[in-house]
């Protein structure tokens, strides 16, 4: 029940329940400590009185007392005979037998009522002797003073604590809205972000407490977002750009196949353009499902073993064809019974971009390369064209980025954006720089791709790898 109260509510009630105990307690404190301070008072004087009448009944024998403000005394025999006593006392003892009994042995202190009317009194009895003879003086004062102060303090307590905390309660609730006043103003301006407002951050206090750190996390957090929405917006953007120009050309050419006075070689001509389109298509459509699926952290990766030898030689089997057209030489150096931890798929993958890469981009003869690093293992790809145009190495591996200016027409821009969410998916990292000779001549590129330790093994002989053999792969791009 209490917690479906507003917060301000709850926090009221707690530092109202606080309060009462805490008035309750100086209350009871506050009332005991003049308690005692009264009896104290009139304990001393009392004691006070007894000690000049003992002192007068030792020098000067029994005679009329006489009282002293409203107090008053009497003389008693241990058997409760009236020796002496002020005036208007009444004939017979203010002590009972046991309270004389007692008497005798220590002084006594007890309340009586119905000595003077039905006024409370205080009677001190203390042991003396009288002319030889025992006896108990006696001395009393009224309670009424006390009473009636007691009476108007406790008056007090309970009609002025009620209203305490019913103040006190007024202010924790004022406290407890001023302090969550800051929220509500985050809550307000929270309830108006959306996706089509980017950019608006919440109100923070400008006291260094909670709820500042809380509002700072709140737009630390919308800065993120913002910056998400702004790639899935460029991603969308950039993935219709791309998708809009094999899809034109596509048309196009089924346009051109479908016209009626077409010859049979433009015909032939249109449907192989439309295939090549069509595999374009196909291939971007699976770069933009990695891409997707790495931006979600959901890429899968198998690890297992897998022998270096085996995974450079299948992918220099897969583009040798491709470099002798190209008049090109792709050779693979990698170290003898090296092992890494990896997907066997994504690898081969990432090192086919960056293959392809060189080859699109790139000029002369390509080399694929496994070598050992500090930080685990690394591959690289290296070729020998114009290198990398300035501060493009910064962006390399950003989605849809390509150096077109400098290197020629590329494709979508997303070969290398897959090499990095391969290599993150491994807990690795992705580089690529232009190569400079003694003299300061680009002399080509080298991208590459680092593996952690636990990524990677020397042992030449690991006693649960399975070798691999070449064996025929559709490439997933």
């Amino acid at each position: 029940m209490i917690a479906r109260l507003p917060i301000r509510i709850r926090l009221a009630l707690a530092f109202t329940a606080v309060m009462a105990v805490l008035i309750a307690a100086a209350g009871y404190l506050l009332y005991d400590n003049v308690s005692q301070n009264v009896d104290q008072i009139i304990n001393q004087g009392l004691e006070a009185r007894a000690a000049d009448a003992g002192q007068i009944l030792q020098t000067e024998g029994p005679r009329q007392l006489t009282g002293r403000g409203e107090g008053f005394a009497q003389v008693l025999t241990v058997d409760g005979i009236v020796r002496s006593a002020t005036p208007g006392l009444p004939k017979q003892a203010l002590l009972t037998s046991g309270e004389r009994q007692r008497a005798i042995k220590m002084p006594l202190v007890v309340d009586h009522v119905g000595v003077l009317e039905e006024h409370r009194v205080r009677l001190l009895g203390t042991y003396t002797r009288v002319d030889g003879s025992p006896a108990i003086v006696v001395v009393g004062a009224p309670l009424d003073d006390r009473d009636e102060t007691l009476t108007n303090l406790r008056r007090l307590i309970l009609v002025g604590g009620p209203i305490a905390l019913v103040l006190a309660s007024l202010a924790g609730f004022g406290v407890a809205s001023g302090a969550l006043r800051p929220v509500e103003a985050m809550r307000k301006r929270a309830a108006g972000i959306s996706g089509e407002t980017p950019g608006q951050r919440l109100p923070t206090s400008p006291a260094n407490d909670e709820v500042r750190r809380l509002g700072d996390t709140l737009n630390e957090m919308l800065g993120r977002i913002d910056k998400t929405l702004e790639r899935e917006r460029a991603f969308v953007s950039d993935a219709s750009h791309e998708l809009r120009t094999p899809l034109a050309i596509l048309k196009g050419e089924l346009e051109v196949a479908s016209h009626p006075t077409r010859t049979m070689q433009e015909l032939r001509d249109a449907v192989s353009s439309a295939g090549e389109e069509a595999d374009r298509l196909v291939r971007l459509s699976e770069d933009l499902l990695v891409v997707a699926r790495a931006d979600q952290s959901r890429l899968p990766i198998r690890r297992e073993q897998l022998p270096l030898e085996v995974v450079l030689g299948r992918t220099v089997d897969r583009f040798t064809p491709r470099a002798a057209s190209a008049g090109r030489t792709l050779t693979a150096t990698p170290q003898a019974g090296y092992v890494v931890w990896g997907d066997e798929l994504r690898l081969e993958q990432a090192l086919s971009n960056l293959v392809d890469n060189a080859f699109c981009h790139g000029e002369g003869d390509i080399q694929i390369a496994a070598e050992s690093i500090p930080a685990g293992t690394r591959l690289s790809v290296r070729d020998h064209g114009p290198g990398l145009p300035d501060g493009f190495s910064d962006v390399a591996f950003e989605r849809f980025t390509r150096a077109d200016a400098a290197r020629g027409r590329g494709g979508a821009g997303l070969g290398l954006a897959i090499v990095k969410a391969i290599a993150q998916g491994h807990d690795g990292a992705v580089g690529i720089e232009s190569i400079r000779g003694a003299d300061g001549s680009i002399e080509g590129t080298t991208a590459w791709i680092d593996l952690p330790d636990n990524a990677a093994s020397n042992d030449p002989n690991p006693s649960n790898t399975r070798p691999k053999v070449a064996r025929p792969r559709k490439h997933q791009t």
